[in-house]
């Protein structure tokens, strides 16, 4: 079992990553309020909830009183609105839901956004714990306090930091993920590998097979260092002031894939993995890494592909301007200027504010070229 502490200036938590958890969640939810049994309502989807609730469930007393009140949120990243918060605040409130309730986030990326977001505004604050189901969640989006919803405009333009009163990560939940999914979580690791961890990079790249077919004890190696990569950039910068947008590698473009193609043709780790292929690109033009180091990261990202193709339109130079006018809505952008994470070695990053629309039309086409040679 690992435990990673994450500690900022509003809240402090526990991340537990091993296989079982499912085993033993009752107790554990417990050990959180111990003088109090709160009402739980669990926020996750059907297909989720058909799959696990028996295991979810196994842990909990029978009687009808501690029983946790499921409520469904349907899968894919269209149901992540405003309406959906709205409608599942709604049913809190008919079920009799207070400020002492705790919301369960049993799901990925999207179940666990809206859920915290949810908890941050519903009676202007209440607890919540993530229970992550996909690889994605379980390295990088259960944790850190970022919550909320999209707009057509752009993706996570409302939301709230609001943290977890924990994260229960259950390495056995990952065995019934889609092989696509898998690979969409890795790109995730694989971006805290390029950031801050070389060893995590290495370790990525001599046991590419084991990650890949799901040996539990390697996902597990892999989600550990990403939570501990998170927690450490987290915890030194709460509200992204700084130091915590080099969590952004690859996500500029990334969300502008996401939007330009409706959040429909790409999982979230693919659009993000052709968004770092852009800023590996962006980098090696301002010679900011080797042909060698690049050549490196590039690869690790290709070896746990396969990645979707995918064109906006007609030619891979509108669909590249295209990408670049769509980080205008970027919600990193400060005082109107774009901030792109640049790599300047494995393991180290800089955060760039002079990013040229030329620059990054190169750079995405670069990435587009490299789409047609795979």
């Amino acid at each position: 079992m690992s435990t990673i502490r994450v500690t900022t200036a509003s809240a402090a938590y526990s991340v537990t990553i091993a296989p079982g958890l499912m085993r033993t969640l009752y107790l554990r939810l417990r050990k959180l309020t111990p003088r109090k049994t709160p009402r739980l309502f669990v926020v996750t989807s059907p297909a989720i909830w058909a799959l696990w609730h028996k295991a979810f469930l196994a842990s909990f007393p029978k009687s009808e009183a501690q029983q946790p009140t499921v409520l469904f949120l349907p899968s894919g990243e269209s149901h992540k609105r405003l309406a959906t918060v709205e409608s599942l605040a709604q049913q809190l409130a008919l079920a009799g839901a207070d400020r002492d309730s705790i919301l369960l986030a049993f799901g990925g990326g999207v179940i666990g956004d809206v859920t915290g977001f949810l908890a941050a505004i519903y009676m202007r604050g209440i607890r919540y714990v993530g229970l992550p189901t996909t690889l994605l969640a379980q390295v990088d989006s259960s944790l850190g306090g970022k919550t909320g919803v999209n707009l057509l405009a752009g993706k996570n333009l409302i939301g709230a930091f609001h943290h977890p009163l924990a994260v229960f990560s259950d390495i056995d939940l990952l065995r019934t993920l889609p092989a696509a999914e898998l690979r969409a979580g890795l790109q995730e690791a694989i971006k805290s590998a390029i950031i801050r961890d070389p060893a995590l990079f290495r370790f990525m790249e001599k046991n590419g097979d084991a990650i890949l077919s799901g040996d539990p004890a390697a996902l597990q190696k892999v989600v550990t260092a990403s939570v501990r990569v998170k927690a450490e950039v987290v915890s030194q910068d709460e509200k992204e002031s700084g130091l915590r947008m080099v969590l952004n590698f690859g996500h500029t473009i990334g969300h502008a894939i996401e939007a330009a193609t409706h959040y429909r043709k790409l999982l979230h780790g693919e659009a993000v993995a052709w968004g770092s292929i852009a800023a590996l690109h962006l980098s090696l033009n301002r010679a900011l890494i080797t042909p060698e180091e690049f050549a490196r990261m590039a690869n690790l990202i290709l070896r746990y592909g396969p990645i979707p193709p995918f064109k906006i339109a007609a030619t891979p130079q509108a669909s590249a301007a295209r990408l670049v006018a769509l980080t205008s809505a970027d919600k990193k952008k400060r005082s109107g200027r774009r901030a792109f994470v640049l790599a300047t070695a494995i393991g180290r990053t800089e955060v760039a504010h002079n990013v040229t629309d030329a620059e990054l039309l190169a750079a995405t086409q670069a990435m587009f070229t490299t789409m047609q040679q795979m």
